[in-house]
């Protein structure tokens, strides 16, 4: 950006203060760094400090994911109405489904130039089955399609396969959409070590949410103690009471207690204890993006064993880098690490081709430069125009 250019303002808009400190904080910092004013609109929790400190100016909101109350939902829509009015962002950032729902509407009430709709994953809704899922379905595609139809708005995805579901759905239409994969990976932080001596370490690191496959992960747990597989799994991350698939803080301190699996709990040295772990797993069911946590063990030099789904097809190469299997399989599953537990020599070229795929396709440099690139390309109006 040009120095001598007026500095304007970007608004993101984010459920909570701890997923924009752990998936956008540095491209905020690159923002601010390339002249940008940035503001935070978030409920605020433990990150608030953190967050200022970096030049961040916080906003905080009453907005909650979980809530369905039509009167909280509409008071939270006149709340960013307000935010958007005293403002005057020249471009806003929204970051997942509500804030992509009710920003779209607050921006455009309230006249907002620019807007970017950041598609984090199709979530539930996407791949229910059966008349409800039918339903919610229909009911969403119309809702999103009222959300992009601002007539300078970009849809960001993190992968091939929702960005093609909303097209396909006409949601939007393909110049109107990117592709920038994932939030990135900080590649200093997160780097390959020499294997650790002793028991071999299976590590999940992810909110504790069933959709994530948690309990498929201690359902392989007990099938690998059985079959006397020297292999411990390790948990990391909490609950999330605002995610109606939080698992039971009680349920991972049973699993804790008899062994099967050792749940640590929220830790700030994911990249310590990434480079004490042997192998990295994501057996979510989730409508994923691209996973941070893959990303992080991927950078870590880790093999990865993931569900066969889209997000984790984007980072997990079949025979390449590990394996992919059906979601919902403890049994799949647990063959899947069986192997990696018991050839060293796959373990470690795979753990090599993870560092690599990382490095080349998905450091955070990368998203960054795209993701600024967009910025600039919407406020000069530097694409085709959707009509309204």
């Amino acid at each position: 950006m040009n120095n001598s250019s007026p500095k304007r303002k970007i608004l993101f808009l984010v459920t909570e203060d701890w997923y924009f400190w752990s998936h956008r904080l540095p491209l905020a910092k690159a923002a601010v760094a390339n002249g940008y004013e940035v503001v935070l609109a978030t409920r605020v929790t433990d990150h608030g400090k953190r967050i200022t400190d970096q030049g961040i100016r916080l906003i905080p909101l009453g907005l909650r994911r979980r809530s369905k109350n039509p009167f909280c939902e509409l008071s939270s829509i006149l709340e960013l109405i307000r935010i958007y009015r005293a403002e005057r962002p020249d471009l806003v950032h929204h970051v997942a489904l509500k804030p992509v729902l009710y920003g779209s509407i607050a921006a455009r009430i309230c006249g907002i130039r620019s807007v970017v709709n950041a598609i984090a994953g199709l979530g539930y809704v996407f791949v229910a089955t059966g008349v409800k899922g039918m339903f919610l379905r229909s009911v969403m595609t119309g809702l999103y399609k009222l959300a992009f139809s601002h007539g300078n708005c970009m849809g960001v995805f993190q992968n091939p396969e929702d960005r093609k579901v909303f097209i396909d759905r006409g949601i939007i239409r393909p110049e109107q959409s990117i592709l920038i994969r994932g939030a990135g990976v900080n590649t200093k932080l997160f780097s390959p070590s020499p294997e650790a001596d002793g028991v071999l370490k299976i590590i999940l690191a992810s909110r504790m949410l069933w959709d994530k496959g948690v309990g498929e992960l201690v359902e392989a747990a007990r099938i690998l103690k059985r079959r006397s597989v020297a292999g411990s799994v390790i948990l990391v991350g909490q609950p999330d009471p605002d995610n109606p698939a939080s698992i039971p803080e009680k349920t991972l301190a049973r699993w804790n207690s008899e062994g099967v699996v050792s749940w640590l709990g929220f830790r700030d040295d994911v990249a310590e204890l990434l480079n004490q772990s042997h192998i990295a797993v994501l057996p979510s069911s989730y409508g994923e993006g691209v996973p941070k946590g893959l990303l992080e063990a991927a950078a870590a030099g880790l093999p990865l064993v993931a569900t066969d789904i889209p997000g984790c097809r984007e980072v997990v190469r079949p025979d390449v880098n590990g394996f992919l299997v059906p979601p919902r399989d403890p049994e799949g599953l647990a063959r899947a690490l069986v192997k990696l537990v018991e050839d060293a020599e796959m373990r470690h070229e795979m753990g090599r081709q993870s560092r690599k795929i990382a490095v080349n396709e998905f450091s955070e440099e990368q998203v960054v430069k795209a993701t600024l690139s967009l910025y600039e390309n919407l406020l000069q109006g530097k694409r085709l125009q959707v009509r309204r």
